[in-house]
């Protein structure tokens, strides 16, 4: 079977078509992955674009996107598959009035048998291998990790009462990781990795520019470069492509050609995200280039 994409460049295009731009780096991971089908796991800080990555996969290979977000507790009945228990109760009190008996095998078959992300993932039957994205995988447990090994490392499902079930196309998995906690190694082992960094200068201008059409280039290269700069700072949370799209658009909205000291502090609360931080940025405005004078 041909890979999704002949190229690397056929990637970056792709990509690029679906308004995701994406360096060389990514594109080489994302064509490894899918031509050697294998997981990729993405890390990098929150906001950099590594569920966006996925979601841009998907929509330009224009096959179904499958996605199941983490959290701590997750288990194994919300992620891979759970069976239908009110239908087994009624199977069972139906038995109770008739002539027949139920047998437990009869209750774990397919007819109860309920699909979450991974499973209907691997059970999808369409003309394309859909693309599954597990997001932010750092924020489930260490157990639930461990469930995975089979599906990433074979990509197939084994359910204890019904056997085995393995991808007629491997789907196209993809991971994200902010790195709130380690990941176990094995799970490593089963996955190409990539590092997602905030984008340089120039390409995140240029997202700026298609994400937000209305805003002209002194106020997106002023925010560029503002933003740029309080990373350095030692930040609670800093801020990513996201935030720096939202800043933009309300910027935008409220009419601002360039930046000035006053639309900043009046829009601050769209990147700076605690009351810590919003003090920081405050704060060093005159070093930033946004003395008080300024701000009429």
């Amino acid at each position: 079977m041909s890979p999704p994409f002949p190229s690397i460049a056929e990637v970056t295009a792709g990509l690029n078509r679906v308004n995701y731009l994406a360096d060389e780096g990514l594109s080489t991971a994302v064509f490894l992955a899918l031509t050697l089908e294998r997981p990729l796991l993405l890390e990098g800080e929150p906001g950099v674009g590594k569920t966006a990555a996925a979601q841009a996969v998907a929509s330009a290979l224009s096959t179904p996107l499958i996605r199941l977000q983490c959290y701590e507790g997750l288990t194994v009945n919300e992620a891979l598959y759970e069976w239908n228990y009110q239908r087994q109760l009624l199977a069972i009190r139906m038995a109770e009035s008739g002539p027949g008996r139920i047998q437990e095998a009869d209750l774990f078959s397919e007819a109860f048998l309920q699909e979450r992300p991974i499973l209907r993932a691997v059970r999808h039957s369409g003309p394309s291998a859909p693309v599954l994205l597990i997001d932010e995988i750092d924020r489930a447990d260490d157990e639930f990790e461990a469930m995975l090994f089979e599906f990433l490392g074979e990509g197939s499902l084994t359910i204890p009462e019904l056997g085995t079930f393995t991808a007629a196309r491997r789907p196209l998995v993809f991971l994200t990781s902010n790195r709130s906690r380690e990941l176990h190694d094995a799970l490593r082992r089963r996955c190409l990795y990539h590092w997602i960094d905030f984008p340089a200068p120039e390409r995140a201008a240029e997202i700026l520019r298609r994400s937000v059409p209305s805003a002209g280039y002194p106020l997106i290269a002023s925010t560029t470069r503002f933003v740029s700069r309080i990373r350095q700072f030692d930040l609670d949370k800093v801020p990513g492509m996201a935030e720096t799209i939202d800043w933009v658009a309300a910027l935008s909205v409220l009419g601002a050609g360039d930046l000035v000291r006053a639309d900043v502090i009046r829009t601050l609360s769209t990147i700076a995200k605690t009351p810590d931080d919003r003090a920081r940025v405050i704060e060093a405005l005159d070093d930033l280039g946004y003395p008080e004078s300024a701000s009429v």
